[in-house]
């Protein structure tokens, strides 16, 4: 069985430099490659014709992101990713697909550098004790450059 890189993809610069990370990673170890995008909910709270279309348009807006990055996967690796779309909070979609997938996880996330701390999804993953992630857990710092990837992975 390969391992999978799995990067929870979103418009953050670290989010991009967990994915490039992973990507060697995936390249280097003759892995796959997941890239997951997860649309949280808050904002479809409105009439149900409005709410339908802002989830049509948050479903194609992950679409056209996924296919971005994709693409850039391809470039770096030469591996096509599995593209996974999921409604709901990260975190627990994130741990929903975990439990589905019978493949090997390596879970890749990217830390903001920020004052703020390393983000919601880092930060929510590791702040219950009583809560188990069942992979392992790759944390790369979103300040990473391109040539700090190469050296690293």
């Amino acid at each position: 069985m390969k391992a999978k890189f799995l990067v929870i993809a979103d418009e953050t610069p670290e989010s991009r430099i967990a994915m490039r990370f992973a990507c060697r990673e995936a390249m280097k170890t003759q892995s796959n490659l997941a890239l997951m995008v997860v649309i949280e909910p808050e904002g479809f709270q409105h009439w149900l014709g409005v709410e339908s279309i802002m989830k049509e348009e948050a479903q194609a807006a992950a679409s056209d992101m996924l296919k971005t990055l994709a693409a850039e996967a391809r470039d770096i690796s030469g591996i096509q990713p599995e593209l996974v779309i999921r409604e709901g909070s990260k975190k627990e979609q994130l741990l929903v697909y975990l439990s589905e997938t019978q493949d090997f996880v390596i879970l890749v996330l990217g830390a903001a550098m920020g004052a703020e701390g390393p983000g919601p999804l880092v930060s929510g993953l590791f702040a219950d004790k009583n809560e188990r992630l069942s992979v392992p857990v790759t944390i790369v710092p979103g300040s990473l450059t391109d040539e700090q990837i190469e050296v690293f992975s």
